[in-house]
């Protein structure tokens, strides 16, 4: 597949309608199956971090696929070693494996589908798609015909820029310096592109063997140099730093330095040297390790496109004025430790292939890394920014750490992504910052991070962590898919945090590919230890959420949709026997984890999702598992939150919780647990009004079932008058015979009767007499029922009312 390639074309593999570009037609079936099989390699692929491209290539990919043609696909990886056995293989369902070849750094695996079609994966390092310069197979593979499929980190579309800038620009042009031209061959090859040593014909490394000795002997420790486009090996460099060698300090020092397009084939060892003006490195090409520790640049150093094959070495060098490194290429490790840039740093467009280490960097200057590309780890640890620091639009793939960094002026990661982990703990953020809009799929770690001025903060992430991060100023923080955690967090002003909405498209381009399989919602984890005065939660997800430990709960402010856990569903035994079932309310995860307890419910795997029949267990070990005594306090100042919010109805979840950690608490008094277990099961805490009916109902049934069998008489009694004359006059008395039940007790449930105790049941729900004459049993179950079913009446109002009132 890597031979015999023709010009790229930018096109689908082929068209709707079937017709490749050659003009034989593809049936549908073909068709369908080639985007079935790009389009799975490509989801599969982005589920493997270490797979850091997918480039579809050859007839497919310039539109000029045959029924007979097969899929050919480049997959650049970052751990070769992990598909040297077929199992990886089984996830993509590719048919047999039918062929097994290495390509150099290529190692083919060919697979053929049970329709025929065969599919062609090539695995490769990054060093495949190395763009300083482009490996002559890598460039034929791509101007013969080459679509991105899959590209976090920018890699292959630097990778198609170079190729298709290469092939469209005539041969390069002679360089504006005179020419050494030594072994030309013209016109195919204009020979050596040295510049020629004043009063020669040919460059340093060309003249003759007298000329360059008497030519190095007439040098001086701080003289001028002109070595543009000069090919050094190791001893011709180390001769000519020989002669440039000064006494006083040990090492070499040049004046103005001109290597621009040089090439270093050996050891390029530049340590200690000084440069008093110019250095000039613009597009030289360093092929082996480049040292240029302790340095000092006095004047601007520019780099400019050069491109570093070998280890790169500027650990403590000092650059005084700009360090330009716009668009150089680091094929292994960029080792900056401890260097200090006084005037503009200058990496724009870098790619650092290896290992990128500028820990205890000092930026005085604007420190500029637009577009930058990080495929190894990136080490920032205990640099300081005094100027302005720019990382829009660069990619991280590998980690990337900013602890203890000192950003003393702007900082911005607008459109920065992250393929694994950010971290910035202990970092400083002193003035305004925008951190943002980036994608992370790992964890955004700002633990113990100060923000000293308004910030905001655009994170699309897997994880935030924000603990014993401190906030002396406004800051709004916009997330997505993040579950975050501001455990111990200090917020001095109003902090804002909110669900945000989806970015723009290319922002949402990178969430798809790193963070496509989770939901977009934000997870807040923990407040505790947190002043919640001046927190905003907005449209966050707080199922998971802590509390216990937070101040000033009844402060913090919920706007838009707030998620709590919910109880679990369905019906449940209690002793095994008894079922029940859970009415609906929002719950604290400090709840569930007690109640999970409780029950013996063994502990959730992480990459479990919890159960919705089961309470949520906790994060940790049962020894810190909280009491009903430590939840009762949250659920109290939540509900005055939602109180003081003019929100009723969102208070009542919040008051039912307090009341059952409260119920539950066994330093309660028995005799307080007594009254509230009655509250409890009379009207759920007069917030169930179906309830507290139910047992209205239940009551009023009872009541008249009484009346009818001990409380109505067999009839009303009539009165009796009596009158007696004595001595002219006459005394009348009437009397009435007590109400008496002597009646079988088979006719005493009649309807009859049972319509008058019903009478007499409803008028004592409303405090009314009915006038019925009653047995003496019959008064006193009236009375009892009109001490209890009003009770009970008025609990299932406020119930209602509570449920209603804004």
């Amino acid at each position: 597949m890597f031979t015999h390639r023709h010009p790229i074309r930018e096109a689908s593999p082929v068209h709707r309608d079937g017709q490749s570009a050659n003009g034989r037609t593809i049936s549908p079936e073909r068709l369908a199956e080639i985007e079935e099989i790009t389009d799975s390699v490509t989801r599969w692929a982005a589920e493997h971090h270490d797979i850091v491209g997918v480039l579809l290539v050859g007839s497919c990919a310039r539109n000029a696929a045959r029924p007979d043609s097969d899929i050919d696909l480049v997959l650049l990886t970052t751990d070769e070693s992990r598909y040297a056995d077929g199992v990886w293989a089984d996830g993509l369902a590719l048919g047999t494996l039918i062929r097994t070849q290495a390509w150099g750094a290529v190692v083919e695996r060919r697979f053929a589908t049970t329709s025929g079609l065969e599919v062609e994966l090539n695995f490769a390092g990054l060093s495949w798609a190395s763009t300083d310069p482009v490996d002559p197979g890598t460039e034929h593979v791509v101007v013969d015909g080459a679509r991105i499929l899959h590209d976090p980190a920018g890699v292959l579309s630097s990778l198609l820029q170079t190729c298709q800038t290469t092939s469209a620009q005539p041969p390069a042009s002679t360089p504006s310096w005179p020419c050494c031209g030594h072994g030309a061959t013209a016109p195919a090859f204009a020979g050596c592109r040295g510049i020629r040593v004043p009063h020669h014909t040919f460059c340093l490394a060309h003249m003759a063997d007298a000329d360059r000795t008497t030519h190095l002997a007439g040098l001086a420790p701080g003289v001028d140099v002109d070595y543009r486009g000069t090919p050094f090996t190791e001893p011709l460099l180390r001769n000519l730093l020989r002669a440039l060698h000064d006494p006083a300090t040990g090492k070499p020092r040049f004046g103005n330095a001109r290597f621009d397009g040089a090439t270093f084939s050996g050891v390029a060892g530049f340590d200690g040297a000084t440069f008093s003006g110019i250095a000039g490195f613009a597009g030289a090409q360093f092929m082996d390790h480049a040292e240029f520790s302790l340095v000092i640049f006095a004047g601007p150093a520019g780099f400019a496109r050069a491109g570093f094959r070998g280890p790169a070495g500027f650990s403590g060098t000092t650059f005084k004025g700009v360090g330009g490194f716009t668009g150089a290429t680091f094929s292994t490790l960029a080792g900056f430790a401890g260097a200090t840039f006084s005037g503009p740093a200058e990496f724009d467009e870098v790619a650092f292939t290896g290992a990128a280490r500028f820990g205890r960097v000092s930026f005085t200057g604007p420190a500029g890394f637009v577009g930058a590309r990080f495929l190894g780890p990136a080490e920032f640890d205990r640099a300081a920014f005094t100027g302005a620091a720019k990382f829009d639009r660069a990619t991280f793939t590998g980690p990337a750490g900013f602890c203890q960094v000192e950003f003393s002026s702007d900082v911005r990661f607008g459109d920065a992504t992250f393929a694994l982990d950010a971290a910035f703990r202990e970092a400083n953020f002193p003035s305004p910052s925008t951190l943002g809009p980036m994608t992370c799929a790992g964890r955004v770690d700002l633990s113990d991070s100060a923000f000293g001025a308004p910030a905001i903060l655009e994170i699309a992430a897997a994880e935030v962590q924000c603990v014993r991060t401190r906030w002396d100023s406004t800051a709004t923080l916009r997330l997505r898919y993040a579950s975050v955690n501001l455990s111990q967090a200090v917020l001095a002003a109003p902090v804002a945090l909110t669900t945000s909405p989806r970015l723009t498209a290319t922002r949402h381009i990178a969430e798809e590919t790193l963070l496509g399989d989770r939901e977009p919602s934000v997870k807040v984890t923990s407040v505790q230890g947190v002043d919640a005065a001046h927190l905003v939660l907005t449209d966050t997800d707080l199922s998971d959420c802590l509390f216990i430990g937070a101040f000033h709960l009844d402060q913090l402010r919920l706007e838009g949709s707030t998620t709590f856990a919910p109880v679990p569903t369905g019906t449940h035994l209690r002793h095994h026997f008894w079922p029940y079932r859970w009415t609906q309310r929002r719950c604290l995860a400090e709840e569930h984890h007690w109640r999970a307890h409780t029950a013996g419910q063994s502990a959730t795997l992480p990459a479990q999702s919890p159960s919705p029949h089961q309470w949520r267990t906790a994060p940790h070990d049962h020894a810190h598992t909280p009491a009903p005594q430590h939840v009762v306090p949250v659920y109290r100042q939540l509900r005055k939150a939602f109180e003081d919010n003019k929100n009723e109805p969102g208070a009542a979840d919040f008051y039912y919780g307090e009341m059952e950690m409260r119920r539950h608490d066994r330093n309660t008094p028995r005799a307080e647990r007594g009254l509230l277990f009655a509250y409890w099961l009379l009207s759920g805490y007069g917030l169930r009004a179906s309830r507290a009916l139910s047992w209205l109902l239940a009551a009023m049934t009872t009541t008249v079932l009484l009346l009818m069998l001990w409380g109505l008489p067999d009839q009303t009694p009539t009165p009796a008058t009596t009158g007696t004359l004595a001595h002219g006059r006459l005394t009348l008395r009437t009397t009435t015979s007590d109400p008496a039940l002597t009646r079988p007790w088979q006719k005493r449930l009649t309807a009859d009767r049972a319509e008058q105790a019903t009478r007499v049941v409803l008028n004592s729900v409303i405090f009314r007499t009915s006038d019925q004459n009653l047995t003496t049993a019959g008064t006193y179950i009236e009375m009892a029922s009109r001490l209890l079913e009003p009770i009970l009446l008025a609990l299932a109002a406020l119930a209602a009312r509570g449920r209603i009132k804004r």
